[in-house]
């Protein structure tokens, strides 16, 4: 397959990035929830100023790094792009050793000879996707951390070329690299003043050429039960038993609706996490819905639950909290259909079919969105995110240069 112009550019950094170990960690309390996530932040930041980007800045408290191409048309609106520089927990990160695999054949892919690990079409049928294509894979032992790096890679590539070609006319286009998205960071630490975009994308999602303009609306719900002990010879009128009424708790949960058995926009209850005994016991669960109604009819049902429950058993035995994590983008995208218009004729001018899909999940535009900056996503080209057998083909770095190339030059020839 013939390589587009990108093609050393985009394969280079990624190859580069990926080597870098920057997960995340869920159970951390630090800010950003792991150090080694400012060792990108570090080269990236060097790499900007190589290439002469304006308002170059890194937050060394919160490791979000800010940076922005200079407007070269008098007038045109400025965007953003906002991409994140952790990698996910999932599965092992330190130690990748990316390598690129030439001309895909459609057969079997032999990751690592030493421990036998092949990817095989046969399991992933994605692949059968991108035969002739280069694809860049990991030995098998660790995730590539394309999600999210195959975006920074395209990006940076992206910006490069608007910097080393300043009579293409554009608006400001402001860049920021955030930590923390893949265990729930959101682009919380993201100052929008510094920033200085009024509407941005994020790129952050597999396959090439959909984009995302809706998410699940998602709360966090914990459940504490506190029971009595006593001993079970004696137990008859006594006893109270916390794992009994977590168990009880959850079987008065729609059955079907539950992750596993639902699709599309279809919301649910998922059970996380149930560690229990019979002095106390704690559920935690999450709720997912893109309808905001329903949404709100699922955070009502676990309420009316344990208000039964506490009457049943006494208000000191059940102690519900909800916590909100995101909202559906949706009904603050739907007040700037430019965002999606310019978005959608981007992909079609690179060659490709623009599809959306309502995402099952959050990105940090959900919260960005709600937060005052109206944020839809881009997929970044990467396959079989989280884990050992993530790809990502060079092509689809090299069009989502592409993509953005058109966007800025879409965003220019509008008013500011």
């Amino acid at each position: 397959m013939e390589k587009m112009p990108f093609y050393a550019q985009v394969r280079d950094r990624l190859l580069r990035y990926a080597r870098v170990d920057t997960q995340s960690a869920r159970e951390s309390d630090t800010v950003p929830t792991t150090r080694k996530q400012f060792d990108l932040a570090y080269l990236l930041r060097d790499e900007l100023k190589e290439m002469g980007a304006s308002e170059v800045w890194l937050d060394e408290e919160k490791c979000v790094l800010y940076a922005a191409v200079p407007a070269t048309a008098s007038q045109g609106m400025p965007f953003g792009i906002v991409t994140h520089m952790d990698t996910a927990p999932d599965a092992p990160g330190a130690g990748c050793r990316p390598w690129v695999l030439k001309a895909y054949d459609g057969g079997d892919i032999r990751l690592n000879e030493a421990l036998g690990i092949v990817m095989s079409p046969k399991e992933f049928p994605n692949l059968l996707n991108y035969v002739g294509q280069d694809l860049i894979l990991t030995d098998g032992t660790t995730l590539l951390g394309g999600d999210d790096k195959a975006a920074i890679a395209a990006v940076m590539t992206f910006a490069e070329h608007l910097l080393r070609h300043p009579k293409l006319p554009h608006g400001r286009i402001a860049l920021a690299f955030t930590p923390d998205e893949e265990v729930g960071g959101l682009a919380k630490d993201l100052d929008l003043d510094r920033f200085g975009a009024r509407v941005a994308y994020t790129l952050d999602g597999d396959y090439l050429g959909y984009y995302e303009n809706e998410t699940f609306n998602a709360s966090h719900a914990t459940v504490v039960f506190t029971g009595r002990s006593v001993h079970t010879g004696t137990a008859k009128g006594i006893m109270i038993n916390a794992a009994d009424l977590a168990a009880e708790f959850v079987a008065q949960l729609p059955p079907r609706e539950k992750p596993q058995f639902t699709e599309g926009r279809e919301g649910f209850f998922h059970l996380v996490s149930l560690q229990a005994d019979v002095e106390q016991a704690r559920v935690d669960l999450i709720i997912r819905d893109h309808d905001a109604t329903l949404f709100a009819r699922r955070e009502q049902l676990l309420r009316d639950l344990a208000d039964k429950m506490a009457e049943a058993y006494g208000p000191d035995r059940v102690r519900l909290t909800i916590t909100p994590t995101y909202r559906n983008m949706k009904e603050v995208i739907d007040r700037y259909p430019f965002l999606i218009d310019n978005l959608k004729q981007a992909i079609t001018l690179s060659g490709l079919t623009p599809r959306s899909v309502a995402f099952r999940g959050g990105t940090d535009g959900s919260a960005l969105s709600h937060r005052g900056l109206p944020c839809p996503n881009l997929s970044a080209g990467y396959e079989n995110a989280h884990g050992r057998f993530e790809f990502v083909p060079i092509r689809s770095m090299e069009k989502n240069v592409e993509i953005l190339l058109h966007l800025a030059r879409l965003f220019g020839e509008m008013q500011a």
